[in-house]
């Protein structure tokens, strides 16, 4: 199925806690000068997205997001990391683009990066090929994210963070980003990688926490439901981050509380946030 467009989501509160974990991971990544770093987008979409447009302003979803966040003076400074690198996007001052995981990426990462990037969605993929230009760090690929992580790892860096983003509008989605990631390790154990799922009262997505927390590697798993847990729809998103920086267990603690509470309904559940294998 290749129905799923990105573009109907950005700037949601989803996009928010994925972000914001890209960008923190990604500013202690580059702080190594000399020592290039290779970022892998399993499921890239469009690059970034104009909110002004048809898809993203139909739901408007990024209201609810990061448009909470746009006009604050009191974020705390790692979430003013992220909102800083979203407004390099609009620098008129007004929310009118949202980058995507892509987008972020670029702004971030340095010369001597490299990017790849997958997106099976055509529509999407020639949005990524426009928006991408002539940057010569990065290299799209029409093709299937999941299966190309085998032959991309480890990368000529010996450094990559991995970003692994499915829709999972398809129920198998979550095991295989679970076996994606278990292969990945295998092949490439110190990289760097983070795995985003919706929360949703579904089987899959327990099963995939419960065996994401049976790993045994150093990780750290994030939670942030902003309303109840009701019914079929998604009532908020995790990350699963394996190899984090230091650093990043405390920055999200600085963090969350200030998202469920600019984000979240009164009868949303907590926030979580676990770290294990140290």
């Amino acid at each position: 199925m290749l129905s799923y467009r990105h573009a109907f989501h950005a700037g949601n509160h989803a996009d928010v806690l994925k972000h914001l974990v890209q960008v923190l991971v990604l500013q202690y990544l580059v702080q190594k000068e000399g020592k290039p770093l290779c970022y892998i987008d399993t499921h890239a979409g469009a690059g970034s997205y104009d909110l002004r447009k048809s898809f993203a302003s139909k739901n408007r979803e990024f209201d609810s997001g990061i448009a909470r966040l746009w006009q604050r003076a009191d974020l705390p400074p790692p979430l003013d990391s992220y909102v800083a690198v979203v407004r390099g996007s609009n620098p008129a001052g007004e929310l009118l683009q949202y980058p995507g995981s892509p987008a972020i990426a670029a702004k971030i990462l340095h010369a001597d990066h490299r990017l790849q990037l997958f997106e099976l969605h055509p529509d999407d993929a020639n949005r990524l090929e426009r928006w991408a230009g002539r940057d010569r760090r990065i290299r799209i690929h029409k093709d299937d994210g999941f299966a190309a992580l085998k032959a991309l790892l480890p990368p000529l860096e010996k450094r990559a963070l991995v970003m692994i983003d499915p829709s999972y509008e398809v129920k198998t989605d979550y095991a295989t980003a679970l076996s994606a990631l278990q292969l990945a390790v295998k092949k490439f154990a110190t990289g760097v990688y983070a795995l985003w799922y919706p929360l949703l009262e579904r089987e899959e997505v327990a099963v995939l926490v419960k065996k994401l927390e049976a790993l045994p590697v150093k990780s750290l798993l994030v939670e942030l439901p902003v309303q109840a847990a009701a019914g079929e729809g998604m009532y908020g998103s995790g990350m699963f981050i394996i190899n984090p920086p230091w650093t990043l267990q405390q920055q999200l603690q600085s963090c969350l509380p200030y998202l469920q509470a600019v984000l979240a309904s009164p009868d949303a559940q907590p926030w979580r946030l676990r770290s294990s294998g140290e």
